[in-house]
Parts: structure tokens; C-alpha cells; sequence
């Protein structure tokens, strides 16, 4: 498993984001990418100036949030 620390040192630069809203949003605001094994990036499209936080597969779990859900990889 990938140490959470070492999340913010994984290069984003290529990561194909996609939409990943709860419910009925036509807006897409949350986006979600897979950034290497068990590392995630999930940003913001309303606020692409803002750095995607990034979580590993385990908190993203914890959260309730499936990658799979998306159409992503788990």
C-alpha cells in the first residue's frame, strides 16, 4: 500500500480525470483520477486553479467513494 505521505510527490501532469458527482449534477464539479496504484486525485472543475487533493484507495473507502462508480479501475 502506498504510504498517504508519499501522495503529493506522484507526478498528475497526464491523469485523465472524469466526472464522479453523487446524484443528478449536470455540472460535473467533482473530478476523480487514478494517479498510480492505490493513489487517487480528486479536484474541482469549478476551480481549476486549485492543486486536486489526493487520497489513497483505503481513504477513499473510508469516505463511501467507488472509483468503480465512475467507470474507474479499482
Amino acid at each position: 500500500m502506498l504510504d498517504g505521505t508519499k501522495l503529493y510527490g506522484l507526478d498528475i501532469s497526464g491523469a485523465s480525470f472524469v466526472k464522479a458527482c453523487g446524484g443528478p449534477c449536470t455540472e460535473g464539479c467533482v473530478t476523480l483520477a487514478r494517479i498510480g496504484d492505490d493513489a487517487w486525485a480528486l479536484g474541482d472543475s469549478k476551480r481549476p486553479d486549485v492543486e486536486p487533493l489526493r487520497f489513497t484507495t483505503e481513504e477513499l473507502d473510508a469516505a463511501g467513494i467507488d472509483p468503480a462508480r465512475f467507470g474507474l479501475r479499482v
